[in-house]
């Protein structure tokens, strides 16, 4: 049996090619909005993007997803996707998020098969389903035995670590900050983990609009750094 930690650390790590490095999902808008300066306003950024974009979508679909397979209904995975996809306005970060997806799908199936990771990249590859980051993970999460509690901090933290290092790179701050960041987000995940365990499937896909507008404006930009 495959040890559960391992895997974990694995998908988590910032050189796992998932293509999160070449995405910023509209901070880089705020970069050259000065909205974000540095390492403070890029934390109070990120626990804005938690409690708002995290929670409401991508956690909370990691959550739904991993729930669907637990109770036997993994077509339910289908009805995720197709709201994730719709309710994600700004073109840049749909597309990101589609190709990410079905990229990760693709290397899991190498890595960590299962039946309902292969049946939903061949519904991606059918053009059935459109593929994300939150329906693959949890399908695999839940392949390996990993608690729900925990596939969800993993999800969570994993999504804020990538950004950080984009930060790195982006605003740029140095990398000692950026982990005293990571540090001081770790009880905003808790709480963050809770809150989405709190939610229905009626919350899912809840916007925020002054990030959509940012990623929306992204593709404007006279310099980028990142694709979204």
């Amino acid at each position: 049996m495959t040890n559960g930690l391992m895997p974990l650390l694995q998908l988590s790590d910032s050189q796992f090619p998932s293509g999160a490095f070449s995405h910023s999902f509209g901070f880089e808008t705020y970069i050259q909005e000065d909205v974000v300066t540095g390492t403070e306003s890029f934390k109070q950024a990120l626990v804005v993007f938690l409690k708002k974009q995290l929670i409401f979508n991508d956690g909370l679909a990691c959550r739904l997803a991993y729930e669907s397979i637990e109770n036997g209904t993994p077509e339910d995975l289908l009805d995720i996707d197709h709201v994730l996809f719709a309710t994600c306005v700004a073109r840049e970060t749909r597309e990101g998020n589609r190709k990410m997806g079905e990229r990760m799908a693709k290397l899991c199936m190498e890595l960590y098969p299962s039946p309902v990771l292969s049946e939903y990249l061949a519904r991606v590859k059918k053009k059935e389903a459109y593929g994300h980051p939150s329906v693959v993970l949890a399908t695999v999460y839940h392949s390996l035995d990993i608690p729900e509690k925990a596939a969800l901090e993993t999800f969570l933290f994993t999504n804020l670590s990538s950004l950080v290092q984009n930060a790195v790179r982006g605003i740029p701050i140095g990398q000692t900050d950026g982990q005293r960041i990571l540090v001081a987000l770790q009880p905003f995940v808790e709480e963050a983990v809770q809150s989405i365990l709190d939610l229905s499937y009626g919350d899912l896909g809840a916007g925020g609009p002054g990030l959509e507008i940012a990623q929306m404006h992204h593709e404007r930009l006279n310099v980028r750094l990142f694709m979204s």
